[in-house]
């Protein structure tokens, strides 16, 4: 099933039980993946991948929300944005653990022959684009940089 029809049942789950938090987080996801249908240039049906990253998109947005509310001492703003991330992740796939990161990370480092963070590049590039949607660009960066230094 599509993530649209998965997004439209959970939608109707959502209204059908008055899950306001739920329907708040699953119609800015349908809005966002509505833009990026109508983007100038865009095609008409999304790949999997763009959907994901999408996805990620929103999900980090509130998360750094949430952190900046915690931040300024507001817990009753972040709770809100937290339960609307947790909503949105049961769309993405399966997240790694750092140390299933790690090994990728390291694979990745001895198959392109770094040698040091002037190759930071390319293995980010790699790892990234073969754990997309399993794992965050900021802990992959982290773990690059570790196992380069």
């Amino acid at each position: 099933m599509s993530l649209e029809k998965q997004l439209m049942v959970q939608l109707k789950t959502a209204m059908k039980s008055k899950d306001t938090l739920a329907l708040q987080a699953l119609r800015s996801v349908k809005s966002a993946i509505l833009l990026a249908k109508t983007e100038n240039g865009a095609a008409t049906e999304l790949t999997e991948d763009q959907e994901m990253k999408i996805l990620q998109k929103q999900v980090k947005q509130r998360k750094d929300s949430a952190a900046i509310f915690v931040e300024q001492g507001r817990q009753d703003l972040a709770d809100p944005e937290l339960a609307e991330a947790a909503v949105i992740e049961q769309f993405l796939p399966e997240a790694l653990s750092e140390d299933e990161i790690e090994k990728v990370v390291l694979a990745t480092i001895e198959k392109v022959g770094a040698a040091g963070m002037k190759d930071m590049g390319k293995v980010m590039g790699m790892v990234s684009k073969e754990l997309a949607g399993q794992a965050d660009g900021k802990t992959i960066s982290t773990l690059v940089k570790k196992n380069l230094m």
